[in-house]
């Protein structure tokens, strides 16, 4: 008889049990503190926060001991310095109105004993974000780095390619080798270059965002930055064949002239695509540019037939270069 009555009781327990319904938790549920908002407000602006790494890239920077107010009301202050390569972490952030020069303070660490203010402003061009990205971006956005590679690029480069192309040594566009991989190297070398000057261009806040927060991975970054982290992905996968392709077609002498002049194609490219398109010259510059090694590739390079014997690449049928073979 209890089982009768345990039975539609246990049931009765369970229908209770499965008609509860928990609200899902949303956004309103979370409890942010004004010290939280203005956190999140200042990382939004400004992309880096409390605990951030920098290293320093400067010969040196004064660090404020006491407090920014102090300084500014004409107090007597101390200050020490942080050295090119030290390592310093955002201890926290202050905003002070009433300074003139800079409103924004931040307080930065290298270690326990070594810790003091700085205005942000002063700050900034003298660190970089303490990742290998970062610093790389930041060795490449010199300007006089820039100036002084761009004029040693392409002086270098230029007499290079002349000397070749005088001595009918391979090089491509001019007299390559039976391989698109040269040319598809050269041609991702100037569309990388117009991506990444456009982005500078464009959108520069998101480009700030990523050097603060950089990554290799394509498909966790905005449409605009991941076609560029794409091309350098394609740039670096072609090169890898083109430097496989060469090794099999050349032997290694031609091959370390060939790579040289290649190299100083390259660099030209990526010089004259880099500026070029901040004025906006760079975009039809890129199709020509694109239609002139196609064009040359087709009409110099491609080759639609193989050596009978040896496998060599030909343009044409009749005696291969490689092993004398007729092929007809």
């Amino acid at each position: 008889m209890q089982s009768k009555f345990l039975i539609p009781l246990f049931s009765f327990l369970i229908f209770l049990t499965s008609c509860y319904h928990q609200e899902p938790e949303t956004s309103d549920a979370w409890i942010v503190t004004e010290e939280q908002m203005d956190s999140i407000s200042f990382y939004t602006t400004h992309h880096y926060t409390q605990n951030y790494n920098f290293i320093v890239t400067a010969d040196s920077l004064w660090l404020l001991v006491q407090q920014p107010s102090e300084l500014i009301s004409d107090m007597m202050v101390d200050s020490l310095a942080v050295s090119r390569g030290d390592r310093l972490v955002v201890a926290d952030i202050m905003t002070l109105p009433a300074d003139t020069i800079d409103s924004v303070w931040v307080q930065v660490a290298r270690d326990q004993l070594t810790i003091g203010w700085i205005r942000e402003k002063a700050m900034l061009p003298g660190v970089a974000p303490d990742n290998p990205i970062s610093q790389f971006i930041t060795f490449f956005s010199d300007t006089h780095l820039l100036i002084f590679l761009a004029f040693l690029v392409v002086v270098v480069a230029a007499y290079t390619v002349r000397l070749l192309y005088r001595r009918r040594a391979r090089l491509v566009h001019f007299n390559d080798i039976p391989s698109i991989y040269p040319t598809m190297l050269a041609i991702a070398v100037a569309v990388a270059a117009v991506f990444y000057s456009t982005i500078q261009l464009a959108d520069p806040d998101s480009w700030r965002h990523y050097y603060y927060h950089p990554t290799l991975n394509p498909f966790s970054v905005p449409l605009h930055l991941s076609l560029f982290l794409l091309s350098v992905w394609a740039l670096l996968l072609i090169a890898i064949a083109t430097v496989d392709d060469i090794r099999r077609q050349l032997s290694l002498s031609e091959a370390i002239v060939y790579c040289s002049g290649l190299m100083g194609v390259c660099a030209i490219d990526y010089v004259v695509f880099s500026i070029s398109t901040l004025y906006f010259i760079g975009y039809p510059l890129l199709v020509a540019y694109i239609a002139f090694a196609v064009h040359r590739y087709v009409r110099v390079s491609r080759a639609d037939y193989i050596c009978g014997k040896c496998g060599a690449r030909m343009r044409h049928k009749g005696i291969c270069p490689q092993c004398g073979t007729n092929n007809v």
